[in-house]
């Protein structure tokens, strides 16, 4: 158990299930399909079901869906004092008040009714793509020798998109391409599961195959680390980055491992420059391209 912030939307959890319900609303799907998507029961311990409970009681109560017997599930499921607790033992006092507040906030919040829902909100999506899904991309830092990083996917969430980049371990005095590339590995990271095997190879379909193909890595996910750069920061460095080739990988393999925006090209100088150290500090792992190739199957 971990604790974020004390805020109703603070934490994976929170974050998950409170824009989970909204991108359902923005895209118009309907309630009955959100209700069934996000029921006020889940199989969480009593910690994480309040963080759970909160954020989705938030969401509903925006989007005009708030009734009494969610409002007493909150207020049942609040009086344990469960979250005020935990955040007391692993922060201190001060935050196991702040978490407190927020929970008396939203109680007279969403106890009142909503004089103005929330509307379902229309982004602007962008299609002068910068690159494409699946390229190969290679870049030249400052002691001469080329990088690749590969565009798994494009992501556009809420008005803004996304280069998803997986880097490589590809370091070398000549552009790579398509096939060269396959002798090296992109990072990544094994994710440890408490599912079955057939729930996992629902959630992830083909799994195994990784599991017969790398060692110590059965049961668990396989989670990519991403390098995001924003459509629009993209146009700052875009021109040190060259198309050489496509690089296709399974879908099932693009999982997300972890994350993080990267708004200049000093920051992969910073990353590639010395790749190794980086994957060692962050814990990532190198997962052989060859094995994640679609048409490698």
């Amino acid at each position: 158990m971990a604790t974020d912030g004390p805020k109703i939307i603070d934490g994976d959890t929170a974050h998950d299930t409170y824009w989970g319900i909204m991108d359902l609303y923005d895209n118009e799907v309907s309630i009955d399909k959100i209700k069934q998507e996000f029921p006020y029961d889940y199989d969480y311990d009593d910690f994480d079901y309040e963080i759970y409970l909160t954020s989705l009681a938030l969401a509903f109560w925006e989007i005009g869906l708030m009734n009494d017997t969610l409002l007493k599930k909150v207020n049942d499921t609040i009086a344990k004092g469960v979250g005020v607790k935990v955040w007391t033992e692993e922060c201190d006092e001060k935050t196991g008040k702040q978490r407190q507040q927020e929970l008396n906030r939203l109680i007279k919040k969403i106890s009142a009714k909503n004089e103005k829902i929330r509307k379902p909100k229309k982004y602007r999506k962008v299609t002068n793509f910068h690159f494409q899904p699946n390229d190969l991309l290679t870049f030249k830092l400052s002691d001469g020798q080329y990088r690749a990083v590969i565009c798994t996917k494009i992501t556009q969430q809420r008005g803004q998109c996304t280069y998803d980049l997986v880097g490589t371990t590809y370091i070398g005095k000549l552009k790579p391409d398509a096939k060269v590339i396959e002798d090296y590995a992109v990072c990544g990271r094994w994710i440890s599961s408490g599912f079955d095997k057939n729930e996992m190879l629902e959630m992830q379909p083909d799994i195994d195959k990784l599991w017969n193909k790398i060692p110590n890595t059965s049961n668990r996910f396989l989670g990519l680390s991403y390098h995001l750069v924003t459509h629009k920061d993209f146009y700052g460095f875009k021109e040190n980055f060259e198309k050489v080739g496509v690089v296709k990988l399974k879908e099932s393999y693009k999982r997300d491992g972890s994350y993080g925006y990267e708004s200049t090209f000093d920051r992969f100088e910073d990353i590639f420059g010395d790749i190794q150290k980086h994957m060692q500090i962050f814990e990532e792992k190198s997962i052989p391209i060859k094995h994640l190739i679609a048409d490698n199957e």
